[in-house]
């Protein structure tokens, strides 16, 4: 069942949400082993989970195989869903240099087929998906997949972290608008969603 965001017509947020409303939205956490994805509807301020999983790619041989599984998995998946945006997780940097240039080449794959198919792209760093979706930018992934599950009424015990992600970088998209659109600050957490969810536990239905 669908969790359902009862919010007044008269406020900002309604007006806001309302921007993306009917949208399918898809949520992409890119990898070259495993890469999550989530196809992500909003409409009538309903958040519903169209499609969610995870493509497994560490049985492949080489890294250029690898790449070829996911062009000719988002290629397929674009064609039959027609999704109205795709919201990617952005590069980071760590330690590893091998590790990020096979992310960055997955992140980049994704998104040229996504160009092909004219669907506009959005990126978005992992730690404002976590603070879009928690409130906090340090969430753990059990916490990201949690909320996943308040927000979208979904049961995620039985997914793994990758596709939990994907679904929570397309749900950070809707939040993302309104927090650019309003100019909330990221560091307040008076205006976090977990703060929205705590203080108005009667606007969330399960």
């Amino acid at each position: 069942m669908n969790a359902t965001v009862a919010i007044a017509k008269g406020t900002n947020l309604f007006l806001l949400l309302l921007m993306t409303n009917g949208k399918l939205i898809l949520g992409i956490d890119p990898g070259t082993n495993i890469m999550g994805y989530c196809l992500l509807q909003f409409s009538n301020n309903k958040y519903s989970i169209v499609d969610i999983g995870s493509l497994k790619l560490s049985k492949l041989n080489s890294h250029i195989e690898k790449l070829n599984g996911i062009v000719n998995f988002i290629d397929k998946f674009l064609h039959e869903h027609k999704p109205d945006i795709l919201a990617i997780e952005e590069p980071f940097f760590g330690k590893n240099v091998q590790s990020m240039l096979k992310l960055g080449r997955a992140q980049g794959t994704v998104m040229a087929i996504a160009l092909l198919n004219n669907i506009p792209i959005v990126e978005i760093s992992p730690r404002r998906v976590k603070q879009s979706v928690t409130g906090s930018g340090s969430a753990s992934k059990e916490q990201v997949a949690a909320m996943v599950g308040v927000i979208t009424g979904y049961n995620t015990s039985k997914l793994d972290a990758d596709s939990t992600d994907a679904a929570a970088i397309a749900i950070s998209y809707t939040l993302q608008k309104i927090s650019d659109t309003t100019s909330i600050k990221k560091s307040n957490p008076k205006n976090s969603w977990d703060a929205f969810v705590r203080n108005n536990p009667d606007k969330l239905v399960k």
